[in-house]
């Protein structure tokens, strides 16, 4: 039987690294729903499965390491046209690493 990830969705995440990249630049324009982009960074030193998430042109974190993994394979299989990440919850008075929450759902 062939596997379906069609809708799909997967457990909110919170941004790893939020506060070591352009997150804190952008905050005000992160909104609860707002779309985000997936980019695989193979070359990351720390994870060769890290997936970067971008608002428009800023990187504002990562998967977490713990959840990358079927991102991961997603993307590198060539289906990232069909991950939908938005922003779930903000949280301006959080912690810069819990302030952003996102949620991923796998759309046809």
């Amino acid at each position: 039987k062939k596997e379906s990830y069609e809708n799909t969705t997967f457990n909110s995440i919170q941004i790893a690294g939020f506060s070591y990249y352009e997150g804190a630049f952008v905050f005000r324009k992160l909104k609860i729903g707002t779309k985000l982009k997936l980019q695989l960074e193979e070359e990351n030193k720390y994870d060769c499965r890290a997936v970067a998430i971008y608002y428009k042109k800023h990187k504002i974190g990562f998967i977490p390491k713990t959840d990358n993994r079927i991102f991961y394979k997603l993307i590198k299989v060539g289906l990232a046209k069909y991950i939908r990440v938005v922003i779930q919850q903000v949280s301006p008075h959080e912690h810069p690493e819990n302030q952003i929450q996102i949620v991923a759902h796998f759309i046809n």
